[in-house]
Formats: structure tokens, sequence, C-alpha cells
């Protein structure tokens, strides 16, 4: 019979592409692992894993069943999760990533709050790109994630919280006037700088801009928007930051910021979960506090 054990066992093989890293994920030894996944193939009478010399591939099968594990999985924990959570609203462990970009600007305030208002809830958190969160949050090993929307699983529910409009950051040396609201087009694409590929906060950024100038992009990637914001201050460039960020991050004499012309760009930050998830009413109290406090 087909167990859970051998189903998340599949789950982090068919992730991690090594028995080695796979079993050190699931916190067991690789026999132990091997030996399952070879169970989980007798059972079913298919190879899930065709195994080489120094690495493995999944099998056309093995990839579709690994697929549904990886479904079955997630409906457990959200089982589990059922079970444990009837009671009070935002009470035990919540597991809650947040992408870089809003982080650090949200959870200070965020955090304090929550621990006053819900002493009996757990936080464990993430802050990672938005890709990764919703690998996780579709496996189970998050229950609910802080990203700029769309979300583009189908399987997954959103709440918008709130809409975060970008400013032009420059160095106060620039010509751009201060006073004036200014467009996409008065942007250089060469002086743009930009967080490295596969932040959010970069694909936005690049969306706004390069609709406009009709150009070619030379940007410089950058890990953090602190870093970007340095570079700014130093005079490499310009960046869009977010209007949550500029409390923390514009506090520098050496920079200036402008506004856009209406329209301004903005991105909409929100919660996403599993639809399957039967925390729904957990998530919706959350939202409303990160509304009250950003508001603040």
């Amino acid at each position: 019979m087909i167990t859970l054990r051998q189903l998340r066992y599949l789950d982090a093989l068919a992730r991690h592409r090594h028995f080695g890293r796979a079993a050190e994920a699931c916190a067991v030894s690789q026999p132990a692992l091997s030996m399952q996944i070879k169970d989980l193939e007798k059972d079913l009478g298919i190879a899930l894993v065709e195994r080489r010399t120094n690495d493995l591939m999944m099998t056309e099968t093995g990839v579709e069943i690994a697929r549904r594990a990886e479904r079955i999985l997630s409906e457990v924990s959200d089982l589990e999760d059922f079970a444990r959570h009837r009671g009070a609203v935002l009470s035990g462990t919540l597991k809650f990533g947040v992408i870089p970009s809003v982080a650090p600007y949200v959870l200070p305030h965020l955090l304090p709050v929550l621990q006053d208002m819900h002493p009996d809830l757990e936080l464990e958190l993430r802050e990672t790109q938005t890709r990764f969160l919703m690998e996780e949050l579709i496996r189970g090993a998050l229950d609910v994630v802080m990203i700029a929307l769309p979300a583009p699983q189908a399987e997954i529910e959103t709440l918008a919280l709130f809409d975060d409009a970008f400013l032009l950051a420059a160095p106060s040396a620039d010509d751009l006037p201060s006073r004036a609201r200014i467009t996409a087009d008065d942007i250089d694409p060469s002086r743009l700088i930009l967080l490295e590929e596969g932040h959010c906060l970069r694909d936005q950024a690049l969306a706004f801009c390069s609709d406009a100038s009709g150009g070619t992009l030379r940007e410089l990637g950058a890990t953090s928007l602190t870093t970007v914001m340095q570079m700014v201050a130093n005079g490499y460039g310009v960046t869009l930051i977010p209007e949550i960020a500029i409390p923390v991050e514009a506090r520098d004499d050496r920079v200036k910021l402008l506004r856009f012309a209406r329209p301004e760009p903005f991105r909409t930050v929100g919660l996403a979960w599993r639809r399957t998830s039967s925390r729904a009413r957990d998530f919706r109290a959350l939202g409303e506090i990160v509304v009250q406090v950003v508001g603040q």
C-alpha cells in the first residue's frame, strides 16, 4: 500500500533530482529513502526514476506521479490545518512568506502588532523571491505569502491589500526637475539600476520603462534595494523605488525622489494561499491587520 512517507520522499526526489539531497531534506539516510522509492515503484508496478552513475532523471510517468503526490501532500497539510485551527483566529503555527521588497518595510511594524493582538500565534517567517514562495506555498511548505499580485497559479486564492506607487530615485544633483512630475520617457535606460533577475520589483520596473522607452535597457543587477539606493546616492544612476520603502531607503540627502505623471506606476501587494486551505479566515484577519499597519 502506498504511504504518505513514500509520497514525501518522491516529492523531495522530484524537487532535488538527487538521492543524497532529497534524503537530507527529509532528514533520513540515503539508503532509507532509496528503499522507500523502490517499494513505491514495486507497489505501482512502474519505474519512477531512471538511475544513473552520478545523477538521476525522473521518468515521464514519474514526473506525473510526483505532480499528483505534491497535490495529495498539500491537501493532507490542509486537512491537518483544519483539525488544528478550528478555534481562535490566528493561533498556532503560521508559516508566512514575504517577498524581499516588502518584508523589511512592513514586517517591523506588523510583527509587534500581531504579537500583541494574537499572543497564541507562532509565526515562521520566510523571505525570498516570488517564484520560490509560490513553489513552497503550492506544496504546503508555506501557509500564506505576501507578494505583488497577480498570482499566476489557478489553484491560488488572493486578497489585495494595498497599492504601492513607484517613484523615481535619482542623485540629488541630477538634471531631472525635483518638482515637476516626470514620465518614463524622461528616464535614460542606460542609467537604470535594478535588482537582479528573479525579483518581481525588477520585472515591474522593466515593464514600465521598456513600454515607454522602446529601447534596450542596460541595467546593473543588485541583490537588495538598499544596495541599489546606495548606488543611486553615489551617482551611478537612477531607480524605481516603491513608496513603502521610502522611510527606510530614501533618507540620504544625496538622493531626490520624483513622482510620475498620472496614472502613476504602482504594484498591488496582497496575500495568496491555496484554495484548498481551511485557514482563509486566518489569512483575511491577517490581511486586515496588514492594511491597518500600512495605513498608519
